[in-house]
């Protein structure tokens, strides 16, 4: 065979199998839900004299939802990241926050007034327990730890499945309060 010819054969064959030996489009591009967020930290620097005065949990079709609920506005600032173990705020007492995963939310927001708490949780308190998490049919979440609060900055532990995506975001409202919400997809 010429020289000339094996290097047209040789050219084909090779992008046959790069063709071939591709991936379609739609295999990395067709996210869980159109989710994008990423489980990378996640911050906002702003702080705020608006205490926090409770915490709702939610189920969605895609993520589970949890949202700290604020007496004022504006929304806090928070700090958002997985860590490898969650303690008290200011004592730093280890708290058990059961999962495959901890999620920290410091939301920027005491949980007092004029040294008098706005929550009726001490720290180091279970706030939702895996077996009411696990009832509710929550696919995500397992536990949601208070941590306390101090210096007026508020933390919690979320007990989750795994290091799964997530999303931070604020809300004002309902009312003259406003809202920090973090959602934690069920999948990747």
């Amino acid at each position: 065979m010429r020289p000339r010819r094996m290097v047209a054969l040789l050219a084909i064959l090779a992008s046959t199998l790069v063709v071939a030996g591709a991936p379609t489009a739609t295999a990395h591009t067709q996210p869980y839900c159109g989710i994008w967020w990423g489980s990378l930290a996640k911050s906002s620097p702003e702080g705020t004299r608006a205490p926090v005065v409770g915490v709702r949990v939610g189920r969605h079709a895609c993520f589970d939802r949890l949202v700290i609920d604020l007496g004022a506005k504006p929304a806090p600032g928070y700090w958002v990241g997985y860590t490898d173990r969650f303690a008290t705020s200011g004592k730093g007492e280890p708290v058990s926050v059961a999962g495959g995963a901890i999620l920290m939310v410091n939301a920027r927001a005491p949980g007092y007034v004029n040294g008098q708490a706005t929550v009726p949780w001490r720290a180091g308190a279970h706030i939702v327990t895996p077996e009411q998490f696990s009832s509710g049919g929550f696919r995500t979440f397992r536990d949601l730890a208070y941590g306390g609060s101090f210096e007026g900055e508020t933390d919690f532990g979320l007990g989750v499945r795994a290091r799964l995506p997530f999303r931070v975001f604020q809300l004002d409202g309902p009312g003259g309060g406003s809202r920090l919400v973090i959602d934690v997809a069920h999948r990747w």
